[in-house]
């Protein structure tokens, strides 16, 4: 049985409302080396008022299949097929053959779309209100009546409208701009919203709070929500259905929680296991095998049959249809019945195991690499104008933190955007000066080396200390081949190996790391590698340094889902080889707890450039101690869907979603304006990081038992409702 057959039952038994209607869609390019076709007649309905999550590998085709939905495909592409739109009142919509100014009136009024880039959709020297009144003009709606209408979505999503609306996009932070950029999308009142991976640029707070916020504005203003991402545990607990996308097609569908518990076909099941998540067993998380398809030359039979463990000859002959896989789901598997038993996964949340950690804490190697102490790190940023006046901007990135990097240990360091992470961790591997206290390389100030001041020298410093970032094809010289890149550390730090050694050494490590073969990878350049062969460049070039210390930069933060648990597993097996740790950045409680967890490491949370607690992982992610600590467990998306829903219906731990100013950081201690424990206490004093009795250390007034804490009048704020925002809030 074929989806439309599916979708035309469904109708009929008045299951179905149906909004967009997709039928026999494909969207094409004519590329030198043939056809890319980047949706493959697809057939599907979007029902009315519905949350729809999209989710699939980079390159599966959602993007596309978002942009066909309002005919916006760039050129050269062509989408062919039918898109019909069915308004509430009124006759059916083609909008494939809508003309240039039909589809200037249709988006925005019927359709809207909120791109992943914030930034980018603003125009940098226009006020956001100016944004608002020129998309009304160009409609030719009352310009008074629909800023009204602005003012309360604004308000809706927790902003200012006076702040927001005055200001231009640079003066909002990242999670303002794309709360804004949503409520500009619905000034127009569509009845559909297309959001194409809108908050995979934002930190785990952030994406939560919008979430939450979306299911709210849906109800409010009767949307449908097309949610696009490749971050399943991101919608997974919010989306009415799922579908899911493999090479250029749906390959299962059906209602979210059905599909999260007993996913049917083999790709939905396999990037279940390979999600990293807080939850899940850490053995039970695996790749998935193999590379998605080329959209110029799919193969033959089933798509994903080169990657499954389940294929048979039947598989590679026939393209399967969707088959009946329970009420209103459908997978494209001919064996979907035992993929179940083939491929297994888990769901269920991990007690917390006492032994385990107090056998970290024992065994822990206590030889230090790098030392932090009490280290400031702050930056003017006064303009020209200020400085004529005497007047001074500083932002303070990093203040009076301590920390020791062990040998051979991974520390993970998570926190929000602009929480001075990354300044810290360009400060421990000496890339960045700090402004006060010291940072020691063995015992020797690494600055004072860089002077000509020490035992050891500043250049054997600089080789010991060395960095991934996080967009690694920036970091790569395009016009060397991948053989050129490696092969230069070698040359520098080996000169004892000639051409011929060195090229065995790239080589053998090429083969090591899964780029077969090797001797075809080393030749190709940086733009014919995919994204995770490009961050296994970076990662192996550090390595041939022979480091003590890597900086990882949000250094999977960019990888597909799939992909990260892979990368991270390689990270791990490459340090037992290379003797080195790893100072890993994320904003992302997953893949920290990934990393740190099965390496015995430790998670630092950081705050307005703070260190406010850092202990071993499953103390961290299943007992924090720190309120803000607290706030992003909350923030961190569970996969099951009872936790999902329990999660969903707690109040968030928080009294406020956007972080303070960090050019006026508040007095005492900097989380209490959003803090839902702080009394006035916490509002003129600083507390110091201290040992707590769960192996962490907190800067906490709540862990010390006789502090004047506990006498001290609350703050008398309510916490955030993210389900019932009040207006002008």
């Amino acid at each position: 049985m074929t989806q439309t057959q599916f979708d035309a039952q469904n109708r009929s038994n008045g299951r179905q409302d149906v909004i967009l209607e997709v039928r026999d869609l494909e969207v094409a390019f004519d590329m030198d080396r043939g056809k890319s076709r980047v949706i493959d007649s697809v057939d599907f309905d979007v029902q009315r008022d519905e949350m729809l999550g999209i989710v699939g590998e980079s390159g599966s085709g959602k993007s596309m299949f978002a942009s066909a939905m309002l005919n916006a495909v760039v050129e050269p592409g062509v989408a062919t097929g039918e898109v019909i739109y069915h308004p509430r009142d009124g006759e059916p919509v083609d909008v494939l053959s809508l003309t240039d100014t039909q589809l200037e009136k249709f988006r925005w009024e019927e359709i809207a779309m909120v791109f992943q880039g914030a930034m980018s959709s603003w125009n940098p020297t226009m006020k956001i209100e100016d944004h608002f009144i020129e998309t009304i003009k160009a409609h030719g709606k009352n310009v008074e009546e629909r800023m009204a209408h602005g003012r309360q979505l604004i308000a809706d999503l927790y902003m200012d409208p006076d702040r927001v609306l005055g200001a231009y996009p640079h003066e909002l932070s990242g999670g303002m701009k794309q709360r804004t950029l949503i409520a500009l999308s619905l000034i127009l009142e569509p009845r559909v919203l297309v959001m194409d991976e809108p908050t995979a640029a934002l930190d785990l707070l952030m994406q939560r709070s919008i979430m939450s916020l979306l299911t709210d504005l849906q109800e409010r203003y009767d949307l449908t929500i097309l949610f696009i991402t490749h971050d399943l545990p991101l919608v997974a607990g919010i989306a009415d259905r799922l579908a899911v996308m493999y090479a250029f097609e749906f390959v299962e569908y059906g209602p979210s929680e059905e599909v999260i518990r007993n996913a049917a076909h083999p790709y939905t099941r396999a990037l279940l296991k390979s999600v990293p998540s807080v939850d899940a067993p850490l053995e039970e998380m695996t790749t998935i095998e193999g590379e998605s398809p080329d959209p110029v030359n799919t193969p033959d039979g089933c798509s994903y049959h080169p990657r499954c463990p389940m294929a048979t000859q039947q598989c590679r002959d026939a393209d399967p249809e969707y088959h009946d896989v329970g009420p209103n789901r459908g997978a494209t598997c001919f064996h979907w019945e035992r993929s179940a038993d083939e491929i297994q996964y888990s769901l269920g949340t991990e007690e917390l195991d006492p032994s385990s950690i107090e056998q970290v804490a024992e065994t822990k190697d206590e030889d230090t690499v790098v030392s932090l102490e009490e280290v400031d790190v702050h930056f003017n940023i006064s303009g020209m104008i200020d400085e004529l006046f005497g007047k001074e901007t500083i932002v303070k990135a990093v203040n009076q933190v301590s920390l020791d990097l062990h040998e051979n240990e991974v520390v993970a360091l998570v926190g929000e955007s602009g929480c001075g992470k990354t300044t810290l961790g360009k400060t421990a591997i000496g890339i960045q000066k700090p402004t006060g206290g010291t940072v020691n390389y063995r015992d020797q100030d690494i600055w004072a080396a860089k002077d000509g001041d020490g035992e050891i020298p500043f250049e054997e410093i600089r080789r010991a200390l060395q960095i991934v970032h996080q967009d690694p094809g920036s970091s790569l010289n395009s016009s060397r081949t991948i053989r050129a890149s490696l092969s230069a550390p070698l040359k520098r730090w080996r000169p004892d190996l000639n051409a011929s050694e060195r090229e065995t050494v790239v080589y053998n490590l090429l083969e090591r790391v899964g780029m077969k073969p090797a001797e075809d990878y080393a030749l190709r350049f940086p733009h014919q590698l995919s994204g995770g062969e490009q961050q296994r460049v970076v990662l192996m070039r550090a390595l041939l340094m022979s480091p003590d210390l890597i900086l990882a930069d949000e250094a999977v933060s960019a990888l597909d889902v799939s992909l990260r648990v892979e990368m991270m597993d390689l990270m791990l097996n490459l340090q037992q080889t290379f003797d080195t740790s790893y100072l890993f950045i994320s904003h992302d409680f997953s893949n920290a707890r990934y990393l740190t967890e099965k390496s015995g490491g430790r998670i630092g949370i950081m705050y307005l450039g703070h260190l406010v607690e850092i202990g071993p992982a499953q103390e961290i992610i299943h007992n924090p101690k720190h309120p803000y600590t607290k706030v992003l467990s909350w923030a961190t998306p569970p996969l099951d869907p009872d936790a999902a829903r329990e999660a969903n219906a707690t109040k968030p731990p928080i009294r406020d979603i956007d972080i303070p100013d960090p050019t006026d950081p508040p007095e005492g201690c900097p989380f209490h304006t959003r803090c839902p424990e702080a009394r006035e206490v916490c509002t003129r004093e600083m507390p110091e990081l201290r040992d707590s009795d769960n192996h962490s250390r907190v800067a906490c007034f709540r862990e010390e038992p006789d502090h004047e804490y506990w006498n001290s009048e609350p703050i008398d704020e309510e916490a955030v409702d993210l389900e019932e925002p009040a207006a002008g809030d």
